[in-house]
């Protein structure tokens, strides 16, 4: 006889976390009836908050409170039967603590949006309506003169395993036609999960065979089986076009043959149509997928198959790193080094952090995949805390294509592009291939300019130049996304003779199809891909393999597999060289391998023809003549002797203010305080600023920084939770807006 689960006794006081910036607990009274199984931390409830009712979560039960108990506001409703997952709670909980954030706020943004609103957290069905035995054996002329009836039994007798209900009434049939056979015996209605749903029929897991290693391939994967059963980090650093996606396809097939789940993150959306066709067309299992191009309830879909463990496998973005698992077996971060993983703004997570935080507590491997790995990666490998798998040899058994470097100074361009690489791409389409052209900026030109006194098209509310666009023609903002039209004439002098300044994708295809009239010229950019499915439809007419033209973003330069590319040309790689980030040397070698990578990955070899006015640039020179890998060991090097990370860590405190010095004075009394704190507790953090961001003015706002920097990471912790607590506390905060980014990718 079984034991009757033990409830626990009733609480006095609930310590929920709400919605709010606020770094604290708000207590309410329980409401009755109880839950089924008692009140638990990780039950959401629906509670007053002011005016307004909100969607919280229990974290706390206990019998006293702060406050009078007879005066707590009373829980409105409880909203679960049982709490939500404890691994997904102290995710959650971990997150908030590390990076600084309210955890009712850092709850919130790991929900999927539904569940925020009070959406049951139950999986949704759809009807599958399908032949019985008897409507199998059914002559459709027994029917007599119920002919749509008769019409509808073929139909399903032509979908041996049914079909929806949606699609049937999409064929013109009723409801009632429906309910009509079901009345005679002849079909049936049967509910099914919609994730469950996606499971390919057949037997067996694989859909389609695995393919043959390489004996580095065969080496890595051996490695990874090793480590299936423990907390097992390894970084998978493969050229581009190496096969590393096929080791993750044999992992994974390795983890859900024991029944377990497997986590892949990519960097991007662009990404995630690809790697679901790949991995559908694998797996028979049922592959979800969690990005922001989902509907809300698709997304809730997703999030509750995986918890309740009907999906294993889930591939996501950024966010899905919150995604609770029922079993656990492995995660994997493809891109490793990408810079979208890290959300800059709201809570500052960055996901492949918290994924390796998450593998070492559930005990499962992790697997960081990436050409170019961030210096932080290697750092750990070199240190031996992550296995370093390496991968030389491209599946295609051409080498990856060096990087040819192409003097642009005292030369004349067409587009932003010179007479000899014209002629490259030209031989390149006359032999049949296909040319990726990479300029990393958007619009037409940078910016519009007068010829005659040298005015150009500023923001007037940030300390930018507007972008000049011709679809549709207007000046932009990309920062603010403020919009101006074109001016007729310059506003300083009158002068008529405006004329653009640099090149951007419009302009570069502007050029191309008038160099190549015969050839298709496909832009993918941010503003050519805004409508749904378009980037992925683009994509698929590339792969075709007619010749054709490619003019895009680092939106390209992302792990997309283009058969047909023989010749990437880069239009200006010393955009983000000079950069006064200290890590914009390393995010520029990183994006020209990533677009070199996808020149040659089919049978032809591929060429890398990169455009620059500093041929002679140490760095660019070693990274085209040795390599990444050289590179990341000189900038270590470097980063070692300026003690900057990965060998020191970093805080950056951003605060902005409609007024120039507001925002100085706040920083700095926030800078004095600290140092004096500091001081006193005798804790070794290095205080530098306050300083002007890079750019100071944004959104007719000014912008300030504070940056911490520490050799570990306690002290700095506990210096940023003071500086945190100070600016709660200090009323003069309240004039302006403040953020705390724990490990900044960036110092903008």
């Amino acid at each position: 006889m079984s034991a009757t689960p033990l409830i626990p006794p009733a609480p006095r006081a609930l310590g929920v976390a709400v919605p709010t910036p606020l770094r604290k607990l708000f207590d309410y009274r329980p409401c009755q009836p109880a839950p089924a199984g008692g009140w638990q931390p990780g039950l959401r409830v629906r509670v007053p908050l002011g005016r307004r009712e909100v969607v919280g979560i229990v974290v706390e039960c206990r019998d006293t409170s702060e406050l009078d108990l007879a005066s707590l506001k009373p829980v409105g409703a409880c909203l679960d039967s049982e709490p939500l997952p404890a691994d997904w709670l102290w995710l959650c909980h971990f997150t908030a603590r590390y990076y600084q954030h309210a955890l009712g706020d850092t709850l919130h943004q790991a929900l999927p949006v539904l569940l925020r609103q009070g959406r049951p957290l139950e999986a949704r069905t759809r009807e599958r309506w399908q032949l019985t035995a008897a409507g199998r054996a059914a002559d459709a002329a027994s029917l007599g003169r119920a002919r749509r009836q008769a019409e509808l039994l073929e139909l399903l007798r032509q979908h041996p395993r049914g079909i929806i209900g949606s699609v049937i009434g999409a064929q013109g049939f009723s409801r009632a036609q429906l309910t009509g056979l079901a009345s005679k015996g002849l079909a049936e209605c049967v509910d099914e999960l919609l994730t469950a749903s996606s499971a390919r029929p057949g037997g067996g897991l694989l859909a389609e065979p695995a393919l043959t290693l390489n004996r580095e391939q065969a080496t890595a994967l051996a490695e990874l089986h090793q480590g299936l059963e423990r907390y097992h980090p390894c970084l998978l650093q493969g050229v581009t076009g190496s096969g590393k996606t096929e080791i993750y396809l044999q992992l994974i097939e390795a983890i859900v043959a024991q029944g377990r789940q497997a986590l892949v993150l990519v960097p991007e959306i662009g990404l995630t149509p690809q790697t679901l066709s790949r991995f559908r067309r694998r797996f028979r299992a049922p592959v979800v997928a969690l990005h922001s191009g989902l509907t809300d309830a698709e997304r809730l879909d997703a999030w509750e198959a995986a918890r309740a463990g009907r999906a294993p496998i889930v591939i996501g973005t950024r966010s899905a790193v919150f995604t609770p698992l029922a079993r656990p077996g492995a995660i994997i971060v493809d891109e490793e080094h990408d810079g979208s993983f890290k959300q800059q703004d709201g809570l500052r997570y960055h996901a492949r952090d918290l994924a390796i935080v998450r593998a070492h507590r559930e005990g499962i491997p992790i697997v960081l995949g990436s050409a170019t790995p961030s210096l932080e990666s290697l750092v750990q490998a070199r240190a031996g805390h992550y296995r370093h798998l390496r991968l030389t040899q491209r599946a295609s058994h051409h080498g990856p294509a060096r990087l040819e470097l192409v003097d642009l100074r005292g030369r004349p361009r067409q587009g932003g592009l010179i007479p000899p690489v014209i002629d490259a791409i030209r031989n390149t389409l006359n032999d049949g291939g296909q040319v990726l052209v990479f300029i990393n900026r958007r619009g037409f030109a940078p910016t519009l300019a007068c010829h005659a006194c040298g005015w150009l098209a500023e923001c007037d509310r940030c300390d930018a130049r507007m972008t000049l666009h011709r679809q549709p023609p207007q000046l932009t903002c990309h920062h603010c996304e403020r919009q101006r039209a074109l001016p007729e004439a310059c506003p300083d002098c009158g002068s008529a003779d405006l004329r653009p300044l640099g090149t951007g994708t419009e302009r570069s295809e502007e050029t191309l199809a008038a160099l190549f009239p015969d050839v298709p010229v496909h832009r993918i950019d941010r503003d050519s891909t805004r409508r749904k499915d378009a980037f992925e439809q683009t994509l698929n007419e590339v792969r075709r393999g007619e010749p054709c033209l490619l003019v895009g973003t680092q939106m390209l330069a992302k792990g997309h597999h283009l058969p047909h590319v023989t010749l990437v040309v880069v239009v200006n790689a010393d955009a983000g060289l000079y950069a006064s980030d200290f890590r914009a040397l390393e995010h520029s070698a990183q994006l020209l391998i990533q677009v070199a990578g996808r020149a040659g990955r089919a049978e032809r070899p591929g060429r890398v023809m990169v455009q620059t006015l500093h041929p002679d640039d140490p760095h660019l020179r070693l990274l085209a003549d040795s390599g990444f890998d050289a590179l990341a060991k000189t900038l270590l090097e470097e980063r070692r002797l300026a003690m900057l990370p990965p060998y020191r860590y970093l805080a950056l405190l951003r605060l902005e203010s409609a007024r120039e010095a507001d925002a100085i004075d706040l920083t700095g009394q926030a800078a004095t305080a600290l140092r004096d704190w500091l001081e006193e507790r005798g804790l070794t953090v290095d205080c530098l600023g306050p300083v002007p961001a890079p750019m100071e003015r944004r959104q007719n706002r000014y912008h300030v920084q504070l940056m911490l920097s520490a050799a570990r990471r306690g002290p700095l912790h506990e210096a940023c939770a003071f500086l945190v607590g100070w600016l709660e506390r200090a009323p003069q905060a309240r004039r302006g807006r403040w953020s705390l980014d724990i490990d900044p990718q960036t110092l903008s």
